[in-house]
């Protein structure tokens, strides 16, 4: 072959590979998985770790193409994630999710991040409070249609007191801090992380979780339901472990980074830094992970005790076992070290 003829060749191939490298661009791009979340509120701290992994672009590193939707409650997310095909996966409330499937709703939880119960009562430091012995006389508010309604009469139980004893007063879930927070009631009851880094800046108080009074049950987590995880649970279950690694990295020193994720994520929202940051150090307590546990797992003992807790409100039934509420050995927050390390 002359060396005219070669070059010739040469250039041909290139041109060809040069061609496929172009074409494959938009089949790259096109062999994402769209996965569509739905989570549980505005936004809040509690959804860090699904903000800074999109701002990293793990989920895209991933082969994952997510889409954040915001929520208006656990319970409203949990429904649409188990009856419609709108969402692939929801971020919630884990005790809504068991709530419906007891109920019927085929939706279990895939992941679990807070381990420990995060309803509770917010105090004044000054107070004396320690517990619900020392609420006696004292006015509460609270709010009738929320979670935390059906536990009142067991945690007032844990100090000997009942409904007669105290005076508990209804707002609804958008005024009840408020109240509190200009003295209108001596204590409330409400979802910790999330009310008491706003609460504090004008009353300072601390935190008493029902937790601490045998009331103890995951809270926030990531819900499927079933017909979803049989279709797409390898792609679902990726995604979960992606962001229980973000939780993993987020609480290694990166607190501040995941607070710039919020705030770049939802910039219409004008979040204020500070109570991020506060809500994400509060929300830090409720993990609960013993040494050697991973983030996200599902851990047996959390959910024998959470159908403990809710069926002895009457929330559940105790016909079904534990292991029913949730997905076992699917969340693998080890495999995404390498990926997070970069």
């Amino acid at each position: 072959m002359s060396h005219p003829s070669a070059r010739r060749h040469l250039l041909a191939a290139a041109a060809i590979a040069l061609a496929t490298l172009l074409g494959a661009a938009p089949a790259a791009a096109q062999a994402l998985e769209p996965v569509k979340v739905r989570l549980d509120w505005t936004p809040w701290a509690n959804h860090a770790a699904l903000h800074l992994a999109q701002q990293k672009g793990w989920y895209r590193q991933s082969g994952l193409d997510v889409t954040l939707e915001d929520g208006n409650g656990s319970v409203t997310t949990v429904q649409i994630v188990g009856s419609s095909n709108a969402f692939d996966i929801g971020h919630a409330a884990l005790a809504p999710a068991m709530i419906a499937r007891d109920k019927g709703l085929p939706v279990k939880a895939l992941a679990v991040f807070l381990r420990k119960n995060d309803i509770g009562m917010l105090v004044p430091v000054d107070s004396g409070i320690t517990g619900p012995a020392q609420l006696k006389g004292k006015k509460i508010g609270y709010t009738a249609g929320s979670l935390e309604a059906p536990f009142v009469d067991a945690f007032l139980a844990a100090g000997k007191l009942k409904r007669d004893d105290v005076e508990l007063v209804n707002f609804d879930a958008a005024s009840k801090a408020t109240n509190y927070a200009v003295g209108r009631t001596d204590v409330v009851f409400s979802t910790i992380p999330f009310v008491l880094p706003t609460t504090s800046k004008a009353r300072p108080s601390r935190a008493i979780p029902f937790a601490d009074f045998g009331l103890n049950m995951p809270s926030f987590g990531l819900v499927v339901s079933e017909a979803k995880f049989a279709e797409r649970g390898e792609v679902l279950a990726k995604f979960a472990s992606i962001v229980a690694r973000t939780w993993e990295y987020i609480y290694a020193g990166h607190e501040d980074e995941a607070v710039d994720a919020i705030v770049a994520q939802r910039p219409q929202a004008r979040l204020d830094r500070a109570v991020l940051r506060a809500q994400l150090d509060t929300l830090k307590l409720f993990f609960d992970n013993k040494p050697g546990e991973r983030v996200g797992v599902p851990q047996p003992a959390d959910w024998e005790a959470a159908v403990k807790t809710l069926s002895s409100v009457q929330l559940i039934g105790t016909s079904r076992p534990a292991s029913d509420y949730y997905v076992p050995g699917r969340v693998n927050p080890a495999a995404f070290d390498a990926l997070v390390a970069k």
